[in-house]
């Protein structure tokens, strides 16, 4: 069976965590100069679910939010955006929500991330385990989940579930140094959950991070498509895209845009590329529109609300003189 016809039911259950994002208003302001902000939903996962939902799929999210006002934002977002959230829940005591405050601008860009008592971390092996997992297509997660207990444990109990009911894994590395207590142990961790995954996608830094050498990551994609994986995405920011599968290697360029923002790039792919891979596109093809949702998300404001529906995605494709040439 095709990757296509695997993903083609297009319902997708996605681990990890919502946030709210603050932008700094107009964009090309320093958050130190506003005196306006603007809000929107943020957090890897929540924003991937978005990004599928707007490329006419479904997506369920699992997760934890803060039991405050800053935890039912992020709730009524999930439901604006049609995510169903019908196994997130809400966490009491001290523990908050992730908050980023973050630029609309490229030149000396800040984003500031607020993860101290993160309420998504405490998703636990209960929450998990309450799932039907024959409902879905595939289990997509990121590794920021994979950052502290009891959120690790419940996310390999996760991948044991879902595995038992044949669904695949989608992983985007996704690593954030400041949700980590050391380097060792990410590495460790995100190559365990890698082994264990069908379709991983990272950046270059990541694999070089994962391998211990930034100068192998590469080589580290090479061997997760050998040993593993069915299709691993090497990427390489403006240089494009290598993806390895055990047949052969493809690489990709991007489709340049002015940018307004280097954030949200990586979850407009993902999203863009497993939904096109749900709408039947090949896989090339699917990459190449995952790389065109992530320049139109950086080329606007905000994440979320910048993920591009499937007729803004053919809108920009028509008009877009093209994508450059992989070397």
């Amino acid at each position: 069976m095709s990757w296509q016809e695997r993903l083609a039911s297009n319902n997708f259950l996605v681990i990890g965590r919502a946030g709210m994002d603050f932008y700094a208003d107009p964009p090309g302001a320093k958050v130190e100069d506003a005196t306006h902000f603007f809000t929107s939903l943020g957090g890897s996962s929540a924003n991937i679910c978005v990004a599928i939902c707007k490329m006419g799929g479904k997506a369920s999210l699992v997760t934890r939010v803060s039991d405050d006002a800053i935890g039912r934002y992020c709730l009524n977002q999930l439901d604006h955006y049609g995510i169903d959230r019908t196994h997130v829940y809400s966490e009491g005591g001290e523990y908050r929500n992730s908050l980023a405050v973050v630029e609309s601008r490229m030149e000396d860009h800040q984003s500031v991330i607020y993860r101290n008592g993160a309420a998504d971390f405490q998703m636990s092996i209960d929450d998990v385990e309450g799932i039907d997992y024959s409902a879905y297509t595939a289990l997509i997660t990121t590794g920021t989940v994979l950052a502290a207990e009891p959120s690790r444990s419940a996310t390999f109990r996760a991948f044991d579930l879902a595995k038992k009911a044949g669904l695949p894994l989608i992983f985007d590395v996704d690593y954030r140094p400041y949700s980590w207590v050391s380097a060792e142990d990410a590495a460790q961790t995100y190559s365990k959950a890698a082994a264990l995954c069908d379709i991983i996608i990272g950046n270059d830094v990541e694999f070089g991070f994962m391998s211990g050498d930034y100068d192998t990551g590469l080589d580290k994609a090479r061997e997760l498509a050998a040993s593993s994986a069915s299709i691993v995405i090497y990427k390489r920011g403006e240089l494009g895209a290598i993806t390895i599968t055990r047949d052969e290697e493809i690489r990709t360029g991007i489709y340049p845009v002015t940018a307004l923002k280097p954030t949200g790039a990586g979850d407009s792919f993902m999203g863009g590329f497993i939904g096109s891979m749900a709408n039947g596109f090949g896989l090339k093809e699917s990459i190449m529109r995952g790389s065109a949702c992530a320049s139109i998300v950086v080329a606007n404001v905000g994440c979320a609300p910048a993920m591009p529906s499937v007729e803004k995605l053919e809108t920009f494709l028509s008009s877009h003189v093209g994508a450059t040439n992989p070397d």
